[in-house]
């Protein structure tokens, strides 16, 4: 009998964190949309530092854009990784960004194709157009227009805007051979989950 009371009572704190936790996150999101960046600050922090990902990735947000905090983009690049690395699709597409411009890191295309790939692989929208302009011009990669169309026929696909343009514009330069090409590998990519994308 006592260790199903313990067993309910190691349940009911575990469960009573995570609203605590979800309620300071909540709390510091209002205070952000409300422009209080002190409070904002003072939520995330401590919930960052204990490995919210979410919390890691407006923390971020905050260092790279120097709002409520001073501008640091070495510290916006930790937080970013520290989120990223636990699957956090907006801080991998981010944290792309900063490696693919060299941003608080130095620049490395190779590290942003791996981070484009981790959030494209989750459906990410803006990564799998990101993708498309890395593929287009070659950077991190060998050029491949038809890679360059598949990415952003499937970026079109799940909503970013322009990537049908940039898609259209790459489509000129191919033959109709190609662009067959590249939209049944967009098919195969998008009905395997992303997991049969053409690496």
């Amino acid at each position: 009998m006592k260790i199903l009371q313990a067993a309910v009572l190691v349940t009911a704190l575990l469960l009573g964190g995570g609203i605590v936790i979800a309620q300071d996150f909540q709390k510091g999101w209002t205070a952000y949309q409300a422009g209080d960046m002190a409070t904002a600050l003072k939520e995330w922090r401590p919930l960052a530092e204990q490995g919210d990902s979410y919390a890691q990735n407006n923390l971020a947000i905050m260092y790279e854009n120097g709002v409520g905090v001073l501008q640091d983009y070495a510290e916006a690049v930790k937080w970013y990784r520290l989120a990223a690395e636990q699957g956090n699709v907006k801080s991998q597409n981010n944290l792309a960004i900063m490696y693919e411009n060299g941003v608080g890191v130095l620049q490395d295309y190779a590290e942003a194709v791996k981070w484009y790939r981790l959030a494209a692989e989750q459906g990410h929208a803006s990564s799998q157009n990101n993708l498309g302009v890395i593929y287009e011009y070659g950077n991190g990669v060998l050029q491949d227009n038809v890679r360059s169309h598949m990415w952003y026929n499937i970026s079109s696909a799940n909503g970013a805007e322009g990537a049908r343009e940039w898609r259209d514009q790459v489509a000129a330069k191919m033959t109709s051979s190609d662009i067959s090409q590249a939209q049944a590998m967009a098919r195969e990519c998008m009905s395997s989950g992303y997991k049969n994308c053409g690496w």
